[in-house]
Order: C-alpha cells, then sequence, then structure tokens
C-alpha cells in the first residue's frame, strides 16, 4: 500500500491524516440521540404492558362480577391482574355489569392507562 506524500491532498481536498478523530466525534455526537431513542421504545413497551394489564383486569373483574361473585372478590380478582396504583371501580347499570381500570402509566410522563369491560349478569340471562 502506497503512503501518502507530506503536504499531499486526499479525496474531497483533505489530506488522508487530519480526518482520523472524526469517526469519533461523530459517534460522540450520536450516542446520546441513540440512548434517548432506546429509552423511549423501553418506557413505550412498558406502557403497552401496563395497558394490557388493565386490559385482562378489567375484563377479569367484569367475568367475576357477571358470575355474581360477592363485591370483595370481584376487586381482588380485578387488583390481582392490574398494575400496581391501580384503581378499580365496579358498578352494575340494569343487566349490565361494568368494571374500570385506571392506573398511571411508568415512568416520567403523568398520564394514565385506562380500560373498561362490561357483561350481562348471569341471573339476567334467559329471564323474562
Amino acid at each position: 500500500m502506497a503512503r501518502a506524500r507530506p503536504g499531499a491532498v486526499g479525496r474531497g481536498g483533505v489530506s488522508p491524516g487530519r480526518d482520523r478523530g472524526f469517526v469519533t466525534a461523530e459517534a460522540a455526537a450520536v450516542l446520546p440521540a441513540l440512548v434517548l431513542v432506546a429509552m423511549g421504545l423501553i418506557w413505550a413497551l412498558l406502557s403497552a404492558a401496563a395497558q394490557i394489564q388493565c386490559v385482562d383486569a378489567a375484563r377479569a373483574g367484569a367475568r367475576a362480577a357477571a358470575r355474581q361473585d360477592p363485591p370483595d372478590a370481584v376487586l381482588a380478582t380485578a387488583r390481582r391482574v392490574a398494575p400496581d396504583d391501580a384503581a378499580v371501580t365496579v358498578s352494575r347499570e340494569g343487566d349490565l355489569v361494568r368494571v374500570r381500570v385506571v392506573a398511571p402509566a411508568p415512568g416520567p410522563l403523568t398520564f394514565t392507562v385506562t380500560d373498561e369491560a362490561v357483561a350481562l349478569a348471569e341471573e339476567t340471562v334467559g329471564a323474562g
């Protein structure tokens, strides 16, 4: 391989020995952005997992309420599946039971993930 002569100019008008530190400088500039993107993706996955837990908790609570389980058992069933610090509410509107689960999203942003499930009470099936 031929060596560059002192004072020789390479491609783009830059001497071959002067651009050695550019790759390190570019990597140092891009690395914080890559870390922020990775952290954002992890936070989005954790938020999606919390949303899925809310969906599962609301469905489990609605099934328990539709079976006429005691109110304490319905709340315990929903809270067992729900994310930590979730608020579970159970209500009845005519033949329907409604379970709503609201939980704070993980991470520094302040918003909530929520879901609601509705089921027909089994005591009313076939009646009337």
